[in-house]
C-alpha cells in the first residue's frame, strides 16, 4: 500500500511539474508568494542558455527580469520586488479596468465624446472631434491629435495635423487618447484609477508590493486630461500578465471578462514592424521578427523596453525591467530581440529564427586595420533595417563619405568614417541626428555584417564590385 500511494504521489508530482501536462497547467495561479522551480530541466528549460540570457540581459542594463511558465517562475534575475516606472505599461492596466466597467454597464464603447461631455483647454474639441467614442480612443483611432500630457519628444513630434482624419478612419499611438480615457474611467465610474487598481485587481491577484500610492497623476498646461503613471515591480507585473494569459481568471474568480481580453488582444490596427495594436494591448510577432517565434503573442509595452509579453500557446509570460529611476540605458530592440532569443532557444525551441550574435556569424571578424584597409575607395550597399528603404554609401580614403536613400536616391548627405580600436565608425552631417555609431564587422564574402557593440547583428550590406 505504502509502495502504491508514493507512486501515485510520484505520478501527482509528475504531472504538476509536466510542461507539456496543459490540462494540469491551465488554471495554475500563484498563492501569495510565487513558486519557483527549483530546477529548470524539470520543464525542459536549459539552466546553461538561461545563464547566457541572464548574462547578456546584463550587458544591456536589464534590471529585472522573470520567466513564469505553467503559472510557476522557471527563473528570474535582477530586483524583481523594487517599484519602477511602467510608462506606457499603465495603459493595459487601464484597460483591465475599463473592461470591468464596461462589464458592469458603467461604460458604453459606442458612446461618443459629446456624449459624454469630454472637452479639452484651448484650441477646444471640434464638433467632429467630439464624435470620437471611446472605442475609438481604446483603439487609439480618435483622430484627435490635440496636445497631450506625459509624451515624449518623438510623440509630440509625429502626431498628425488636427483634423486630418477622421475618428475611426486612422490608427495613431496617441496620449490624448489614453490620458481622456483615464477622465472618462474617473467620471463614468466615480472611482479612483490607482484605487480602483488595487481593490479590483491588485489585491484579487495578491499582489506582494503595489499599493495605490504607486500611481500618481500628472497634470499640465497642455491639456485638462490628467496622465496617470504607474510604479509597479517585475513580480507584480508577472501576475497581471498571468491574469491576461488565464483569460481574467484567477482562483475560479472572473477579475476581467473574458470577453474583453479576447478583443483587446486582437489586432484592430496595424502598427510598424508588423506589430498590432488591440484595446491598448500590443499584438503580432512581438515586434521582433529576426527572432522567429512561432505562435500568437500579445505584450504591454511602455519606454525603456518596459514588457509583459503573454504566449498564449505556451502557457508563457516574459516580463523584462529597465528601472528609469537608476540608469538612462535603453538598450536596443535588437538587443531585446537577442535576449528573446536566448530565452526561447533555453526554453527548447530549435524553431528559431538563426542567432543575431557575432560568436554564431559566418565569415571573419576584421580587425581595426583590416577596416583600415578595406573601406577606401568602397561601396556599399543595404536596406535601413526599420524602413527597408534601399541605400548605398561611397567611403573616400580622406575618412569623408556620402550616401543616398530611397529608392530614387532622392535622400542624401555627407559624413565621415574612422576606426576605434576593432570597431568601424560612421557620422552623417543631419542623418541620424548627427549622432556616432560604432559597428564590429564581419566579412562574409560579398557581404558585410555589421554588429553592435554588444554583438548583436545590426545590418548586412553588399560590397558594391562596381
Amino acid at each position: 500500500m505504502c509502495s502504491a500511494r508514493l507512486l501515485t504521489t510520484l505520478a501527482v508530482i509528475a504531472l504538476w511539474l509536466g510542461g507539456n501536462a496543459a490540462g494540469a497547467q491551465e488554471d495554475r495561479v500563484p498563492g501569495a508568494q510565487w513558486t519557483k522551480l527549483d530546477s529548470p530541466a524539470t520543464q525542459g528549460w536549459s539552466a546553461e542558455t538561461l545563464n547566457k540570457a541572464r548574462e547578456f540581459s546584463k550587458s544591456i542594463g536589464t534590471t529585472a527580469l522573470m520567466i513564469v511558465q505553467n503559472g510557476v517562475v522557471v527563473a528570474e534575475w535582477g530586483d524583481v520586488a523594487v517599484k519602477s516606472p511602467a510608462h506606457s505599461v499603465r495603459k493595459s492596466l487601464l484597460s483591465a479596468l475599463i473592461g470591468i466597467a464596461v462589464e458592469e454597464g458603467k461604460i458604453d464603447l459606442s458612446s461618443t465624446l459629446e456624449e459624454l461631455g469630454i472637452d479639452d483647454n484651448e484650441p477646444s474639441l471640434t464638433e467632429i472631434e467630439k464624435q470620437a467614442t471611446v472605442g475609438d480612443l481604446i483603439k487609439a483611432r480618435s483622430g484627435i491629435y490635440h496636445a497631450a500630457l506625459y509624451e515624449t519628444r518623438r510623440m509630440t513630434a509625429s502626431k498628425p495635423e488636427r483634423g486630418s482624419h477622421a475618428p475611426g478612419a486612422f490608427w495613431h499611438y496617441n496620449n490624448w487618447d489614453f490620458n481622456a480615457l483615464g477622465t472618462i474611467y474617473r467620471r463614468q465610474t466615480g472611482e479612483d484609477i490607482f484605487e480602483a487598481f488595487d481593490s479590483r485587481i491588485a489585491k484579487p491577484l495578491q499582489m506582494q508590493d503595489y499599493v495605490p500610492s504607486d500611481g500618481e497623476y500628472v497634470t499640465g498646461w497642455q491639456s485638462e486630461h490628467e496622465a496617470y503613471p504607474f510604479r509597479i515591480s517585475a513580480r507584480d507585473l508577472a501576475r497581471f500578465g498571468l491574469l491576461y494569459l488565464r483569460k481574467g481568471q484567477w482562483n475560479g474568480r472572473q477579475i476581467v471578462p473574458e470577453n474583453w481580453i479576447a478583443e483587446s488582444t486582437k489586432t484592430h490596427s496595424k502598427g510598424k514592424r508588423d506589430r498590432g495594436y488591440g484595446y491598448m494591448w500590443w499584438t503580432g510577432d512581438s515586434g521582433f521578427r529576426s527572432v522567429g517565434i512561432k505562435g500568437p503573442v500579445f505584450y504591454a509595452a511602455g519606454y525603456r523596453r518596459q514588457y509583459a509579453f503573454v504566449f498564449p500557446e505556451r502557457d508563457l509570460v516574459i516580463v523584462h525591467r529597465i528601472n528609469s529611476d537608476t540608469t538612462k540605458t535603453i538598450p536596443h530592440r535588437r538587443q531585446v530581440a537577442h535576449l528573446m532569443w536566448l530565452i526561447f532557444r533555453a526554453s527548447g525551441d530549435t524553431s528559431l529564427a538563426p542567432s543575431q550574435a557575432i560568436e554564431d556569424a559566418s565569415g571573419e571578424r576584421l580587425s581595426g586595420s583590416a577596416i583600415s584597409a578595406l573601406f577606401p575607395g568602397v561601396s556599399v550597399s543595404g536596406k535601413n533595417s526599420r524602413t527597408g528603404n534601399p541605400y548605398k554609401i561611397t567611403f573616400s580614403d580622406d575618412g569623408s563619405l556620402s550616401a543616398v536613400a530611397g529608392e530614387n536616391g532622392d535622400s542624401k548627405d555627407d559624413g565621415r568614417w574612422w576606426v576605434d580600436e576593432d570597431l568601424y565608425c560612421q557620422a552623417y552631417e543631419n542623418w541620424l541626428r548627427g549622432r556616432e555609431y560604432c559597428f564590429q564587422i564581419v566579412h562574409d564574402g560579398d557581404l558585410l555584417k555589421l554588429f553592435d557593440r554588444k554583438g548583436v547583428l545590426t545590418n548586412t550590406v553588399s560590397i558594391d564590385k562596381d
